[in-house]
């Protein structure tokens, strides 16, 4: 046998993914999905809340929008998206912001962290800014105290959980139980320097535990890597966050945030300890600094939310959409009843079941995304249901009593 003829394995150890299982597993699902019409739905939008197939004429309501107070077709933000376009002249300056940038970017970026009182750096993504910062974070780079042991709360969203093999290579990565508090003092008692990685509202339903968490980076100067993309806009007098509202900023904590929810527009944002914090990541953050920033119309789409977010009307819209989510707890009680967030999940275990929610809901005029492996643990699949500002007390009572009647059914 010649040298070229020898096979050497090439499989990698997958200590922190496995792209073979993962794809084994959920596939067939996915397939199940599209097979019930479930996915790859093209629609024209006559309003948020009547979204129509032009083929079949079928018209439903959106569940799975995240546009939780409704500002993305806000007539000011989109004004605000167009006037950018006129002043600027051009799409985007199609090189990295660390070396120019438009001024509409740098007022944006004063307007942000005038609003969420923190140094911010804006991101074309929240996974961008992710992925940038969490490498630094694991290298000893952002904070005094060296390489970090970095431990992943086993539900943070994919675009954390994404970035554990480059983690791993400049320092030791785990993966702790949700919320478990007592697994992470044990950490920080062990080793001198520890991260926690986490979501502060959670993707598919529930917080973290933030009073324990500050608790231990009070006491061990724990640093906290939180995503608070599910509760920005809707959370805090201005808008903050559920986490940003709760704490004091400081340089062993970062909150990163998509504006592509609550705050109804685009691209990312992260809320640093100090100005120091936004220039070493400017050079240093990768993704971050590579030629690619947001387009200047969603630039100009943030500053007209940004004003909104200083305006009487935020709180108008957070009220509402509180106002929903009681209204939809006391219809259609779940497990993640009367935490104030937009997120439910409704659970039936397993994915066929899911799936035959998920179909029959959308036949009746209702999307809501089935949801099972990998999203959620094998066994727990589901629907997920977001609540927002712009549905009636109407809307969520049919939908409700066609869950009731469908699960009871099932």
């Amino acid at each position: 046998m010649t040298e070229t003829e020898i096979r050497h394995p090439v499989v990698g150890p997958r200590r922190y993914r496995n792209g073979e299982k993962m794809v084994q597993g959920s596939d067939p699902v996915w397939q199940a999905a599209l097979d019930h019409g479930l996915i790859g739905i093209e629609v024209d939008v006559r309003s948020s809340n009547s979204f129509v197939v032009p083929e079949t004429g079928h018209e439903f309501i959106n569940m799975c929008s995240c546009d939780y107070l409704g500002l993305n077709s806000h007539p000011a933000i989109i004004e605000g998206a167009i006037q950018a376009l006129r002043e600027a002249g051009t799409i985007m300056l199609s090189n990295s912001p660390t070396r120019i940038r438009h001024t509409l970017d740098a007022r944006l970026e004063e307007e942000l962290g005038r609003l969420f009182d923190s140094p911010v750096l804006l991101g074309m993504s929240c996974t961008a800014l992710t992925s940038g910062i969490l490498p630094l974070v694991a290298s000893g780079q952002l904070a005094p105290g060296g390489p970090r042991v970095m431990v992943f709360d086993r539900f943070c969203h994919f675009c954390m959980s994404y970035v554990k093999p480059i983690c791993a290579d400049e320092s030791l990565v785990l993966t702790c139980d949700h919320n478990d508090l007592d697994y992470l003092e044990a950490l920080c008692r062990r080793y001198p320097s520890v991260a926690y990685v986490g979501d502060g509202a959670y993707s598919m339903g529930g917080s973290a535990a933030l009073a324990g968490l500050l608790e231990l980076q009070d006491r061990y100067g724990m640093f906290l890597y939180l995503d608070d993309s599910h509760s920005l806009s809707f959370t805090g007098e201005r808008g903050e966050g559920f986490v940003r509202s709760q704490l004091s900023m400081n340089e062993l904590t970062v909150i990163t945030a998509s504006l592509s929810k609550g705050f109804g527009v685009g691209g990312g944002v992260a809320m640093l300890g100090s100005q120091h914090m936004v220039d070493f990541l400017s050079r240093h953050g990768g993704p971050v600094g590579w030629s690619q920033q947001m387009a200047l119309p969603l630039v100009g789409a943030s500053l007209a939310s940004a004003a909104i977010h200083r305006s009487p009307e935020l709180g108008e819209l957070q009220r509402k959409l509180q106002s929903n989510i009681e209204c939809f707890d006391g219809l259609l009680p779940t497990s993640f009843s009367g935490n104030g967030l937009p997120v439910r999940r409704v659970t039936v275990g397993d994915s066929d079941r899911a799936i035959q929610l998920s179909a029959e809901l959308y036949r009746r005029g209702f999307y809501s995304s089935a949801v099972f492996f990998p999203i959620v643990p094998k066994g727990e699949a589901g629907i997920r249901i977001m609540i927002r500002a712009d549905l009636s007390h109407e809307m969520l009572a049919s939908l409700a009593g066609h869950v009731t009647e469908l699960t009871s059914a099932l």
